[in-house]
């Protein structure tokens, strides 16, 4: 299979033409004066959204001093996050105690995506090993999938678990075009969404999409919601958010949920949505980038796909997930850093 030599970080050169003027950046240091409420950052841009901002919740920066933070999952049982620095080969973990981070996987795979499942047991979505894996609570791993039709996945990049046990994920290959982010090597498979079996059995559930990358179940898991980041590669490729009907281990009915198309100061821009989550109202709260100020951060989706909110970054937010006791705080890895905010929206599921 060709594929265009092209990767997420010169890709930004292709967008480059679309970004606004480099940001006067928000000082989140220790020392920076306060801001002054209601948060400047979070947007209300439809009144459907309003209900869900807090204008005492400040946007907030629990840490920096990563090269592309990726994947945070919430451990309801642990009450810490947890999330990977892909280049760096770490997993890192901020504890809700006392706002501590400390390494809690090295190596790690060149992990991106994490979730929890049932049992509260990890589960890793790994480019180094091309593999999905489960970190158990003895300290072993379990490989998961790491093959299809006898061929090795391309780099598994995000996953979710349904209530069944079984597991959903996505396999773009980023990890595998360059050293960077895991080992560079040829992609043997097409581009896909797999489910895992909780018999252990692995099948292709679409591959009607160029590149998928983060994805979420609605809250009823009638729905699932994945990310298309295919304009990286493929010219033709739309930058949107897909959903299909899910009916039992199959998809059906795949369309457009939203486009990442968007005004800002009166020119027509589009950058990439990544990690998203749902919340359970339904609305679809997505990390976004690759435009610049204004664009890059969080974008919130009503269910039927109208931008209703944002939350501003100033950095491209990779991915996000609710956590927290209430499950209402919203942790952000931006390319370097992770923020989180407190919002009136309640995370759907349990990480």
């Amino acid at each position: 299979m060709h594929h265009p030599p092209t990767s997420r970080r010169n890709f930004l050169s292709v967008v480059g033409s679309l970004a606004a003027t480099p940001l006067l950046a928000r000082d989140y240091g220790k020392e920076a004066p306060p801001v002054r409420y209601p948060e400047p950052d979070v947007l209300v841009l439809d009144p459907l959204f309003a209900k869900y901002k807090i204008g005492m919740a400040p946007v907030e920066r629990l840490h920096t001093g990563m090269y592309w933070a990726e994947g945070p999952a919430w451990s309801g049982w642990g009450g810490y996050l947890v999330w990977s620095d892909i280049p760096n080969d770490a997993q890192l973990r901020w504890l809700q105690d006392n706002g501590s981070v400390s390494t809690l996987r090295k190596p790690a795979g060149h992990s991106n995506g994490n979730t929890f499942d049932a049992s509260g047991r990890q589960i890793s979505f790994e480019h180094g090993s091309r593999s999905v894996v489960r970190h158990e609570p003895n300290g072993s791993t379990t490989i998961l999938a790491s093959s299809f039709h006898g061929k090795p996945l391309n780099a598994p990049n995000d996953g979710v678990v349904h209530p069944d046990g079984s597991i959903w994920f996505t396999d773009p290959g980023y990890g595998s075009l360059g050293n960077f982010e895991g080992h560079k090597g040829e992609l043997h498979l097409k581009e896909a969404v797999y489910r895992i079996d909780p018999s252990g059995g692995i099948e292709i559930v679409t591959d009607e999409i160029y590149k998928p990358n983060g994805l979420c179940f609605s809250p009823d898991y009638r729905k699932l919601y994945v990310c298309d980041t295919g304009a990286t590669h493929y010219p033709a490729a739309p930058k949107n958010i897909k959903v299909w009907e899910v009916d039992g281990t199959r998809l059906r009915k795949g369309r457009e949920f939203a486009s990442m198309t968007m005004q800002l100061k009166g020119t027509e821009v589009a950058g990439l949505a990544d990690g998203i989550r749902c919340d359970k109202d339904g609305n679809v709260w997505a990390g976004m980038g690759w435009v610049g100020e204004g664009y890059d951060g969080v974008h919130i989706f009503s269910p039927e796909g109208k931008r209703i909110g944002q939350i501003l970054l100033p950095e491209i937010c990779s991915n996000l997930c609710f956590g927290g006791p209430r499950r209402n705080r919203l942790f952000m890895t931006g390319s370097r850093s992770l923020y989180a905010v407190y919002t009136e929206a309640l995370g759907a599921h349990w990480c």
